[in-house]
């Protein structure tokens, strides 16, 4: 995974973006561990797996129809869902099965 350490992506208040499989990191990437850049790195699998403008377009979808439900909008997309939930097993994306977002809904 490319990643990119600058100062102006994400927004300030957010410390890394995946936008189409490359990693931006805001300032000098102190804070990057090997967990979030395995989250990083399911979510780039899941935009290979469903097409990078696919992705975007169900992620965003489904982030404003959890703004209509209680919880955390964002915690309870399916693709965040399965990333934070195997982002500490580096393993993981060996043994990923096809389309798991999916089973985290």
């Amino acid at each position: 995974m490319k990643i990119i350490y600058n100062r102006w992506i994400p927004f300030r208040g957010f410390l890394a973006i995946n936008l189409f499989g490359v990693l931006f990191v805001r300032g000098s990437g102190d804070d990057v561990t090997s967990t979030l850049i395995n989250h990083e790195r399911i979510h780039t699998a899941q935009m290979r797996e469903l097409g990078f403008v696919p992705f975007y377009i169900f992620y965003c979808f489904e982030w404003l129809f959890r703004l209509t439900r209680t919880g955390n909008a964002y915690r309870n997309i399916s693709f965040e869902r399965e990333a934070y939930a195997n982002e500490s097993n580096q393993d993981y994306l060996g043994s990923r099965r096809k389309l798991a977002m999916w089973r985290h809904t």
